[in-house]
């Protein structure tokens, strides 16, 4: 079968929209990772106050006294500007999916994804106003559900979205409910792990260590679980033969792999090297070293990529569950012609 699901659209699609949504999605992940970075460094209260800049409007804030300031206060002020613009393209999505978008429920989404980012900085602002831990863990686990809204949007308003209905059923790629029952689980236990590592990140002082140990050991085998379940959609979907399913799910063990060596990494600058990697090289003189350039961008590596598997997870999951539902549609609609 060729590269992508041919044939001819119904509707065009709204590009402008389309774009809009990339647009988000490209720039959402960069704001996971800053926000990672502010966690990282404890840079959270860097600047005091919400939602001005130490009694500055956000945008009017000197840039020299950020940019050229201390490390703290440049991440978590560009943070909070980075995030003001993911508002802003959350407000032209509203406005072009009102506008162009034929679809009711596109234009729900739309309205769902402002009022996502919207209580993502209502979150932010909270958190810093009232110095919570709880609320910088809730704000660090719905922020990938934001990236996933968009990601939502990105798929359901691009060209293969739409040509997928107007090709013979005959020619859409066979899709097993299994593979949705792979795909679905991979998205709730991808979810899951961003929910268990922000309790490990933002352990809180009454945690006890027998709980953590908890945490720790169920992230670690869900983790290895999660793999196994890439792996068999992949073999699965890999006989389709359409590399627009394929793609993503080859991308999601890869993700899922290197998510896997970040999350050894991460253990290893914080809490040193296990006891069973004892004979790694260079392990014995290993010095764990607090917000170390090299030791922060693991750690944060490892918190954007669990999102970043989320965001696959959501796409191939669409698009399976599309083709499934036109291949029934246009079958049933033979049938009753």
């Amino acid at each position: 079968m060729s590269e992508n699901l041919i044939g001819t659209e119904l509707k065009p699609p709204t590009k402008s929209l389309h774009r809009l949504a990339v647009l988000a999605v490209c720039l959402v992940w960069p704001l996971i990772w800053v926000g990672g970075l502010v966690t990282t460094y404890d840079a959270g209260m860097a600047v005091p106050d919400w939602p001005a800049t130490y009694g500055y409007n956000l945008f009017l804030y000197p840039y020299k006294t950020w940019i050229y300031g201390p490390f703290d206060l440049l991440i978590e002020h560009g943070h909070r500007l980075l995030g003001a613009v993911v508002g802003l393209v959350a407000i032209g999505i509203v406005v072009a999916a009102k506008v162009r978008e034929p679809r009711r429920w596109v234009f729900w989404l739309a309205i769902g994804i402002l009022a996502a980012v919207i209580s993502q900085g209502l979150l932010g602002g909270m958190r810093v106003l009232l110095g919570d831990r709880t609320l910088a863990m809730i704000h660090g686990c719905f922020g990938p559900a934001v990236f996933s809204l968009c990601v939502v949007c990105a798929v359901v308003t691009s060209s293969i979205w739409s040509r997928a209905s107007s090709v013979p059923a005959a020619s859409l790629p066979k899709i097993k409910r299994s593979w949705l029952f792979y795909g679905g689980g991979i998205l709730a236990i991808s979810y899951l792990q961003l929910v268990l590592g922000a309790q490990l990140r933002h352990v809180q002082p009454t945690t006890s260590p027998g709980y953590f140990t908890l945490i720790v050991a169920i992230h670690v085998m869900t983790a290895f679980g999660l793999w196994i379940l890439t792996g068999l959609l992949y073999v699965g979907i890999r006989r389709c033969g359409d590399l627009t399913l394929s793609r993503p799910g080859g991308a999601l063990i890869g993700l899922v792999g290197v998510q896997i060596a970040l999350g050894t990494g991460t253990w290893v600058v914080n809490y040193g090297w296990p006891a069973f990697l004892q004979s790694f090289p260079g392990a014995n003189g290993f010095l764990i070293e607090a917000k170390g350039f090299t030791e922060s961008i693991i750690v944060t590596a490892h918190v954007a990529t669990g999102s970043l598997i989320l965001a696959v997870a959501t796409l191939t999951l669409l698009r399976m569950a599309r083709v499934r539902r036109c291949q029934s549609q246009i079958t049933l609609a033979a049938n009753l012609g």
